[in-house]
């Protein structure tokens, strides 16, 4: 069955609010045709406002929202949605790629022999350290950004983070995000992250089921996430994931 690219926006824009929730500065809220999700943080890919109608959006209401928090933003809307004449910023900064899945579709994958998986947590030593040493190796960026992102995250009831070992070495690190929102109950896959050193050893995709696994067992009726280049859409497409219309990030102003 074919996946609605509108339904996967949708579950996204639900994944965002239930990431920025239970944080210090945490907030999301809706304007017509658009929802905010204000993480808190000060790193913008953290904070956006995701458009869907602009003839019922006002972008000076929306960026008075982010203002009365002190954070940087950015729209997403989807790929073929112009840019409203008269609208401020508007800038392309980024293509995010989106993909979904059905349950019923779902490939599952076994975790590689001589990997173990187990879930993290806020309370356990350690972990968090785990966790952000994983993220920066796999993805570069700002210790300091990883920890306050991902910290919150383990301390978000919504959301499941998981590390893989291998001989008692942390990997690799994902996590869902568990919505229930306009999309249904849906998960977010998210943060695939594995050592250099550790890559091509099918980690990936055994973490990444590992966690769909669990989330479907849970009720979770649609899957999603966002490919970051042709390598990691193949790995997902072997899970049975299937792209639709991808979001345009641009510039809040």
């Amino acid at each position: 069955m074919e996946i609605p690219g509108p339904l996967v926006r949708t579950a996204h824009a639900d994944a965002w609010a239930v990431s920025s929730g239970g944080r210090p500065g945490g907030a999301h809220a809706e304007f017509g045709g658009a929802r905010t999700a204000c993480s808190g943080t000060d790193f913008a890919q953290y904070n956006a406002a995701d458009l869907d109608d602009p003839a019922r959006t006002d972008p000076l209401a929306v960026a008075a929202w982010f203002a009365a928090r002190a954070t940087p933003w950015a729209w997403r809307l989807p790929a073929s949605t112009p840019w409203p004449d008269g609208w401020p910023g508007g800038e392309p900064i980024v293509r995010q790629r989106l993909a979904g899945l059905w349950p019923a579709s779902s490939r599952p994958v076994d975790v590689p022999a001589g990997t173990s998986v187990r879930t993290a947590s806020a309370g356990q030593p350690g972990d968090l350290d785990a966790v952000v040493a994983v993220d920066v190796a796999a993805f570069g960026g700002p210790p300091g950004a990883a920890r306050e992102w991902l910290g919150g995250l383990l301390a978000n009831g919504r959301v499941e983070v998981a590390i893989a070992h291998v001989d008692g070495v942390p990997v690799a690190s994902a996590h869902t995000v568990r919505s229930d929102g306009r999309a249904g109950p849906a998960v977010l896959l998210a943060g695939v992250a594995v050592l250099p050193a550790a890559r091509r050893r099918g980690i990936a995709a055994g973490l990444s089921s590992w966690l769909l696994g669990r989330a479907f067992a849970r009720g979770a009726a649609l899957a999603h996430l966002q490919p970051d280049d042709d390598r990691a859409a193949r790995v997902y497409a072997r899970l049975g994931f299937t792209e639709v219309e991808a979001l345009d990030v641009r510039t809040a102003g």
